[in-house]
């Protein structure tokens, strides 16, 4: 266990921030499940620019890397193209 108040704090603060980003990355993983889940092409272009949006949001926060957004963005768009 910590022995000082600063890192008792940190570890505190840690522990809330990962439960928090554990929700918003979550939340990420199961629209994106849905969204390979769909049959109707014009279904998916509409609901394509929302989920491109969640995606960079969670990039900007810091929940997943950049690139992995960007990879993630790219299957998906290609995914529509070929229904």
């Amino acid at each position: 266990m910590a022995n000082h108040k600063s890192s008792i704090k940190r570890i505190r603060t840690s522990e809330k921030k990962r439960i928090h980003n554990r929700f918003y990355a979550r939340s990420m993983r199961t629209l994106i499940r849905k969204f390979r889940g769909l049959t109707d092409k014009e279904e998916a272009i509409k609901k394509l620019p929302s989920v491109v949006s969640i995606i960079d949001k969670n990039a900007k926060r810091g929940i997943i890397h950049k690139r992995k957004a960007a990879n993630l963005k790219s299957k998906l768009s290609k995914m529509v193209t070929k229904l």
